[in-house]
């Protein structure tokens, strides 16, 4: 068969099709050759091969007919491709080109590629584990390393910058790992919605539906973006049937659980709650000190010439109580300021240029909690009158609550040192200060104390 020929099996194969999708599909196949009834193509992925041999494959024997050339079978060959990526899509029914490189995939928003890339930072290894997200990290672990879960879907809900959207690129490379053939498909509801609206807009509704329901596993974050919208919700439902039916995985976010989500149609609430629904709960004390800890390890690397002072890391643990992303910008933004102020010197950040550095992070993450307030709830944890609290008595069952509070006052507001000995009956801002260090060092040295100091922080942040 001659270039002719394929070319006018070309053209009838786009009137038979339509102008997209043979765009999409068929202009991305290199046609090589027949050989003994069998017609050989060079294809971007085996995915894209297996789709276009399924959905195509009658109409193309039947337009090689045509041309007088009968066909036993088809064959696509799958291009060879450097790193194993996610399948890269640029829009709504449209196909994925090829496996991307992990610079590509980081750089794709801001080439015109997919909005939906995969961050090579987030896998499992560099997810920092702790009480607040451990069930999330095990099902998320499940589902990767897997071929066969329990529970479909997993469903991830939580407020923002908690490791959801970590999780699921985790899970997606740990997938690419063992498998790199696998058709993964990551995407936000948004975009979802943005490509089905696309698929409408040009007919092309079917392809959407073939290629979403072909994939052997999809991420959808931010599902509560489709709450109220009527048409995505309906395609949504249906995908989500076939693929579980086809026992393929599926694994959703939200910023809240299923049955809060406002605008969600029933059937697709039931079928979100009929998997494993895992709550991740902002983080406490000891897992912001592991993930700054693990942060500023690497940092270490980038900026040699910085170390930090010790207690600086328990300081922001403690002072900033708010996501994780927080967390990671704010020592992110302490180094960088660090090495400005450096000049290649070498440099130690100590709690006042933190102080200084961070003076709007930590007020933003400042707690409304009042002196006030601590002092009664720490009063009442430790069964002693707030008026013996602010008293100049010794006895040791009033020193260590008041020590207690004058700590968290330090740690949980933003008043100043003489401020706090003030309140606390008039000391002076060293006495604060002593407490402060007293306290500490009870929380590193002795466990029973730091469980109940950790007891009391979370009655008063909550």
């Amino acid at each position: 068969m001659n270039d002719e020929q394929w070319l006018r099996v070309c053209g009838e194969l786009q009137r038979i099709i339509g102008r997209n999708s043979f765009k999409n599909w068929i202009e991305r196949i290199e046609f090589q050759g027949v050989d003994e009834g069998t017609a050989s193509f060079l294809v971007p992925t085996k995915f894209f091969g297996d789709w276009v041999n399924r959905n195509y494959g009658d109409k193309i024997r039947s337009c090689f007919e045509s041309e007088g050339v009968i066909l036993e079978q088809l064959m696509f060959r799958a291009e060879e491709s450097p790193v194993a990526g996610i399948a890269l899509y640029d829009g709504a029914g449209e196909p994925p080109r090829r496996r991307a490189t992990v610079e590509e995939l980081e750089s794709a928003e801001s080439s015109g590629l997919p909005g939906a890339p995969l961050n090579s930072r987030f896998t499992f290894d560099q997810f920092v584990v702790g009480k607040p997200n451990e069930l999330a990290h095990a099902a998320a672990r499940n589902v990767a390393l897997h071929d066969t879960v329990n529970f479909n879907p997993l469903f991830l809900y939580g407020g923002v910058g908690l490791g959801k959207t970590h999780l699921m690129h985790a899970i997606a490379w740990k997938i690419l790992e063992r498998n790199p053939g696998s058709a993964i498909l990551y995407l936000s509801a948004e975009q979802f919605m943005y490509r089905f609206v696309q698929a409408l807009r040009d007919n092309e509704t079917m392809s959407f539906k073939e290629l979403f329901r072909s994939v052997d596993v999809l991420l959808v974050d931010d599902v509560q973006f489709i709450a109220d919208k009527d048409s995505t919700q309906e395609e949504f439902f249906h995908t989500f049937n076939s693929l579980v039916d086809q026992k393929r995985k599926i694994v959703i976010s939200a910023d809240r659980s299923p049955g809060k989500i406002r605008g969600l149609e029933e059937r697709i609430k039931s079928r979100l709650q009929s998997g494993l629904v895992v709550d991740i709960h902002p983080p406490d004390y000891e897992l912001r000190l592991n993930v700054l800890r693990a942060k500023s390890e690497a940092q270490v690397g980038v900026f040699p010439n910085i170390r930090l002072e010790d207690g600086v890391l328990e300081f922001l643990a403690h002072r900033i109580s708010g996501s994780v992303r927080v967390l990671e910008g704010g020592l992110n933004r302490l180094f960088a300021f660090a090495d400005c102020l450096g000049q290649n010197d070498n440099l130690m950040i100590d709690q006042k240029l933190a102080q200084e550095c961070l003076s709007e992070v930590l007020r933003a993450s400042a707690s409304k909690v009042s002196v006030d307030e601590i002092t009664r709830k720490v009063a009442d944890h430790y069964g002693v009158r707030i008026s013996d609290i602010l008293s100049h008595r010794r006895a040791r069952s009033i020193v260590r609550p008041r020590q207690i509070a004058m700590y968290f006052s330090k740690n949980l507001t933003t008043r100043s040192l003489p401020e706090i000995g003030r309140y606390f009956g008039g000391r002076d801002h060293t006495t604060v200060l002593h407490a402060v260090r007293k306290v500490s060092e009870l929380e590193r040295d002795d466990v029973q104390f730091a469980e109940d100091l950790e007891i009391l922080r979370r009655m008063l942040e909550g």
